[in-house]
C-alpha cells in the first residue's frame, strides 16, 4: 500500500496544465441517411485551429457516404486530424482518461442509439459514447429516423435520463434558407455548440422585431 508521504513525493515533472491541451470533439458517422451532416461538422471543425476531431466511421457509414455523397470514404475521413478504426477498442476514445469536449453522432442510426441506451459497447463509436456519458461531458446524438414508435422514443429517453442530448436534425426556416447546404450547416453548428465550439457566421433567432444575426 502507497502510503500518503509516497503519494505527495511523487513525480509531477510530466504533467502539464490542461487549459494548454487542443480541445478535442470526437464525431461518429453511422449508416443512417444524413451522413452530409457529420461531414459539414467535420468541415467546420478542419476550420478551428483550437480544435482537434477525432473522427470514428462505422461500415455501415461508409456505404452512406457513397449512396449520399460525391465524396469517397478518403476524402471524408481526410477532413479528420485523426480516424479511429471502428473496431479498435483499444484507442484512445474507448478511455475516460482520453480527455474531449463531448462528442457528436450525425447521424446517428436507431442501431447505434439502441446500443447506447444499453451500454452495449460492441464497437469503438459506441465505447466512446458511454465513455463520454459517464465522464459527465456532453453526448450529442443527431438521431435520424421517422416516424419514431414507441420503442425509439423509449431509448431516447433512457439516453435523455443517461446524460445524452438527442438533436433530431430539424431544418430552421426563420433563416430563410436558400438551398439544402444551408440547411445542413446551419443544423450542424447548432449541434456542435452543444459541445462548446463557438462557430461565428451562424444565423441566430434575435426576436420578431429583429433582423436575424449571423454572428
Amino acid at each position: 500500500m502507497v502510503g500518503m508521504d509516497s503519494w505527495l513525493a511523487f513525480p509531477l515533472a510530466g504533467f502539464r496544465h490542461v487549459a494548454d491541451a487542443m480541445r478535442r470533439v470526437i464525431i461518429g458517422l453511422t449508416g443512417a441517411s444524413g451522413v452530409a451532416y457529420g461531414i459539414r461538422a467535420l468541415e467546420m471543425l478542419a476550420g478551428l485551429a483550437d480544435v482537434e476531431s477525432h473522427l470514428i466511421l462505422t461500415s455501415a457509414g461508409k456505404l452512406t457516404i457513397g449512396m449520399e455523397t460525391d465524396r469517397s470514404v478518403a476524402e471524408v475521413e481526410g477532413l479528420a486530424d485523426i480516424v479511429h478504426p471502428v473496431r479498435d477498442i483499444s484507442a484512445g476514445p474507448a478511455s475516460g482518461s482520453f480527455r474531449s469536449a463531448g462528442m457528436l453522432v450525425a447521424p446517428c442510426s436507431i442501431r447505434a442509439l439502441s446500443a447506447i441506451a444499453n451500454s452495449h459497447s460492441a464497437d469503438l463509436l459506441v465505447r466512446a459514447a458511454d465513455v463520454t456519458l459517464k465522464e459527465r461531458r456532453p453526448l450529442v446524438l443527431m438521431v435520424r429516423e421517422a416516424p419514431l414508435h414507441l420503442g425509439h422514443l423509449s431509448l431516447m429517453s433512457r439516453v435523455t435520463e443517461m446524460g445524452g442530448i438527442i438533436f433530431p436534425p430539424m431544418p430552421a426556416f426563420y433563416t430563410q434558407p436558400a438551398c439544402l447546404d444551408d440547411v445542413v450547416s446551419h443544423t450542424a453548428a447548432r449541434a456542435l455548440e452543444l459541445l462548446g465550439v463557438e462557430l461565428s457566421g451562424m444565423f441566430r433567432w434575435e426576436g420578431p422585431d429583429r433582423p436575424v444575426s449571423g454572428g
